[in-house]
């Protein structure tokens, strides 16, 4: 029988949102009246970028030990103290996902520029998805011709003045986030060509190609604004297709390289929920150093993890070698090292 490279699971999983996300696209739209028909390409981008993210995220959980801390981090949210659970998890999304918290032990530059890439991207999904899907448009109110409505799903939100500054600040807001996803990207770009340890251990699919399409969609898109505001839409047609080009690469890109992450990365508070609650339950001691090395809790799953993994770490006496702590089990094998020297009678061969 000739073995599937495709998950079931997640291939099911993937099929049923994104139809359940094409219904909210017609129905949010108002049936496909507020939809764009100029933006049909980068509907199809967007949903197939959600198909490869869920099929992705669903076979990465999928794995026992991504599953178990899934699993586990689910549980104590909603048991035990919710509330404290609930704003711990507020906490650590504020710091670690709104601002970045986390990079900023790497260098104060390096997180200035993954703080404005991260607001930059975060800002123009904001914007973008909503506009594509049609669940926001914007009309000439009715019986004027200065003043613009702004519809979410259908229904009036605000109307502005085309003059005022609510305007220039919403018409312009998907520049503002061009800027910061440039100039933070050119400050990784320029690390990944200058320094030599990047440069040696970097790919360009995998470090290089992400900076680039980020450049690419920012300079292209500002490009449009500045062909119809101050060259009276001179090479707009060029500029809207290689925009659109640069885009949709952008989101086939994002479930199958390194965007991916972005993804991944709220996965990260469930983490810090687990150790919390592991250190909260006690921790577990290595028996030949007594020390306190990993909470009990992370051990135990450990070894259902490995289990089910197919591997064995059960000792003669009962015990596991998991329960040794690192330095725990450096002793343990060259005990054994020593022995089988000692046994085959030649300490130095």
């Amino acid at each position: 029988m000739k073995n599937r490279t495709y998950n079931v699971k997640a291939l099911l999983i993937a099929t049923l949102l994104s139809v359940f996300m094409i219904v909210l696209v017609f129905y949010g739209s108002r049936e496909l009246q507020n939809f764009d028909a100029a933006l049909i390409t980068y509907l199809f981008g967007t949903v197939f970028a959600f198909f490869g993210i869920v099929y992705r995220y669903t076979v990465w959980l999928q794995r026992p030990p991504t599953w178990i801390y899934f699993k586990r981090g689910i549980c104590f949210l909603f048991t035990g103290k919710v509330f404290s659970h609930f704003w711990f998890a507020s906490k650590e999304s504020i710091e670690n996902i709104a601002f970045q918290k986390f990079i900023y032990p790497r260098g104060k530059y390096r997180w200035v520029a993954h703080f404005m890439i991260a607001v930059g991207c975060t800002s123009a999904f904001l914007i973008t998805i909503p506009l594509t899907f049609g669940w926001i448009h914007f009309t000439m109110a009715p019986n004027s011709i200065s003043v613009y409505e702004a519809h979410f799903f259908g229904f009036k939100v605000m109307d502005f003045e085309l003059d005022s500054i609510m305007a220039f600040l919403t018409f312009h807001a998907l520049n503002w986030s061009s800027y910061l996803v440039i100039f933070g990207s050119l400050y990784y770009l320029r690390r990944r060509l200058t320094n030599p340890g990047l440069i040696a251990t970097q790919s360009f699919e995998g470090d290089l190609l992400p900076l680039i399409l980020l450049i690419a969609i920012s300079v292209t898109g500002l490009g449009l604004t500045y062909s119809y505001q101050f060259m009276k839409g001179f090479a707009f047609d060029f500029l809207a297709v290689l925009h659109a080009v640069t885009v949709i690469m952008f989101l086939i890109w994002i479930p199958f390289g390194k965007f991916f992450h972005i993804i991944q990365r709220p996965a990260q508070i469930g983490a810090h929920i687990y150790n919390k609650e592991g250190r909260r339950k006690g921790m577990a001691v290595c028996p030949h150093t007594g020390e306190e090395f990993a909470t009990k809790l992370h051990i135990d799953d450990l070894k259902i993890v490995t289990k089910q993994l197919g591997f064995d770490f059960s000792m003669e006496d009962g015990g596991s070698h998991l329960d040794l702590s690192p330095e725990g089990k450096r002793a343990r094998l060259a005990k054994a090292h020593l022995r089988a020297r000692q046994t085959g009678g030649n300490l130095f061969g």
